[in-house]
């Protein structure tokens, strides 16, 4: 399944991975405006407006750059720019088909989420 994140008139795609109800949940949340913030220099993260199920999912996974990801402790959305050790609770959603550069932009920015066309 594919997403498209709009970013200040640029528009990338994304490839969610297969039977996940972690990914379910967060497409059923889809379009999403959010507000992507740095956290350690190494990913953009959001606040979803619900949590996603987990339930069948790892207990943790090493972050690649370009992965999207879901933080069950803290319920957020985590966009990787860079690549990052073993992290309990985070759950890989999918990943960037295109434009990891874009993520990597200083600050915070307003992007919208939604189903691919």
């Amino acid at each position: 399944m594919k997403i498209a994140i709009d970013i200040q008139g640029q528009t990338i795609t994304a490839t969610l991975k297969a039977n996940s109800e972690a990914v379910n949940d967060f497409v059923a949340q889809l379009p999403l405006s959010l507000t992507l913030t740095d956290y350690a220099a190494t990913e953009k993260v959001a606040d979803l407006p619900k949590r996603l199920s987990t339930k069948g999912e790892p207990a943790g996974t090493a972050a690649k750059a370009g992965d999207i990801t879901y933080y069950a402790p803290w319920g957020n959305l985590a966009i990787f720019h860079k690549s990052f050790g073993h992290a309990s609770g985070l759950v890989k959603l999918g990943s960037l088909d295109s434009g990891l550069d874009l993520m990597k932009k200083s600050g915070a920015f307003e992007v919208t989420i939604r189903l691919a066309d």
